[in-house]
């Protein structure tokens, strides 16, 4: 529990901390109080963005004498310390973790069926919320009060944190519990794009009726599922979110810590929402490799001439332990050489790279080979019929367009920046 004396002068030093630099905050470092210095804050403050987790001002005084719940990752830091750190360093009587899929420490596959665990640093019970269930159990929420939710997520509808947004919502609306969202920014935020999820194509990979690039930070999402009646039985739960600070849609945001094992740069966070849709073919787009999310690639290829570039996927536990086309090379597209600036002014789904892959790789092999999961990606089966007719990118966009007017007529009741 925090304790009276010894919890305001933690808080007094860390708001000195949080305030000592004019030019604001997005890293901090909350160790024990005598480690505190001015001079550290300072070597600490790098961007003016102050993300959910560093407003411990705002968000501290609702967890005295409160058991809490933390879902949380390797990314969920305040400065160079974990969020659960922090917490425990503060007198938090945090009860228990939740992970989502990679992990609590990051460190599982994509896709990777998670036990439940105690974290060794900690000695506290780590709850998977990517294995046998995907959603916190009753017995999990009963030693707890509430739920503080702290994922950074990426934007992009088939990045499963939202839907475990969605789950540990519904689970504490279940058992009367609170949840507790600390915002970060969403370094997709710029733009809005794709195909909108049709309901018969629901799964884990995307619940909600929501296009694959929506353009909303995980605070404004769960404000949405709340305010949209999306969770099971109509349910709404006990929602707070901590904002952000000093942040826009259009203001770049450079992820301090890589969300998850395939994701470790911003060019690979831009080029996510395009090549992810390569996962529902035989195509390769990196896994098993230092750069994925960054090429495209397939042993047999037409198009030699403009794709000279290879690769070889290996076995990399934690982060693609059987990737395809394992050990086997790989002819395709070094997308490395992209500006970030570029395709942020572009601000749109690459459609195109799906259909110059689909031209070139060897017409004796069944490019959507995972047809079943291109469509889950895809939130409808119009976009695979579409590609495989060979429809102009024109004409594809056009049929989103209805869709995406209506999404973002209810995306507007629930943002929180400019």
């Amino acid at each position: 529990m925090i304790r009276g004396k010894e919890f305001v002068l933690k808080l007094f030093l860390l708001s000195l901390l949080i305030t000592a630099c004019s030019s604001g905050v997005i890293e901090t470092t909350i160790l024990q109080p005598q480690e505190i210095t001015r001079e550290k804050v300072i070597d600490l403050y790098k961007e003016n963005t102050k993300v959910g987790a560093v407003r411990l001002d705002l968000y501290l005084p609702l967890l005295k004498d409160k058991r809490v719940g933390v879902v949380s990752n390797q990314a969920s830091i305040v400065g160079s310390s974990h969020l659960v750190d922090t917490l425990l360093s503060l007198g938090v009587d945090v009860k228990i973790v939740f992970s989502p899929e990679h992990g609590f420490r990051g460190n599982h596959s994509a896709g990777a069926n998670i036990k439940h665990e105690v974290d060794e640093k900690t000695g506290l019970s780590i709850f998977s919320l990517h294995g046998k269930t995907k959603k916190p159990s009753k017995e999990s929420l009963d030693s707890i009060d509430l739920v503080l939710f702290d994922l950074q997520d990426v934007g992009v509808r088939f990045y499963t944190y939202i839907s475990t947004l969605h789950y540990v919502m519904e689970a504490a609306a279940e058992n009367n519990k609170k949840v507790i969202v600390l915002d970060r920014p969403n370094p997709n935020a710029h733009y809005i794009d794709g195909p909108v999820l049709d309901p018969d194509f629901k799964s884990f990979i995307g619940m909600h009726p929501v296009p694959v690039v929506y353009g909303m930070t995980i605070g404004e999402y769960a404000q949405m599922i709340n305010g949209e009646f999306w969770m099971k039985d109509s349910a709404q739960v006990d929602l707070s979110v901590i904002p952000l600070q000093s942040w826009t849609y259009d203001k770049e945001y450079i992820l301090p810590i890589a969300p998850s094992p395939n994701l470790p740069n911003q060019l690979s966070i831009y080029l996510y929402p395009s090549l992810c849709f390569f996962e529902g073919t035989e195509v390769s787009i990196g896994r098993g490799t230092d750069f994925p999310f960054q090429v495209w690639g397939h042993p047999n290829i037409n198009c030699k001439e403009q794709l000279s570039f290879t690769f070889k996927p290996i076995s990399m536990p934690g982060k693609s332990k059987y990737p395809k086309h394992e050990n086997k090379d790989c002819m395709g597209d070094d997308l490395r050489g992209y500006s970030t600036d570029s395709l942020r002014a572009n601000s749109k789904l690459e459609v195109y790279q799906i259909q110059e892959a689909f031209n070139c790789v060897n017409p004796n092999n069944e490019f959507f080979d995972r047809s079943e999961f291109f469509n889950l990606l895809a939130g409808n089966k119009t976009f695979l019929t579409q590609l495989k007719a060979k429809k102009p990118e024109d004409e594809i966009r056009k049929s989103w367009k209805k869709d995406l007017d209506s999404f973002k007529l209810i995306r507007l009741k629930y943002l929180l920046y400019k």
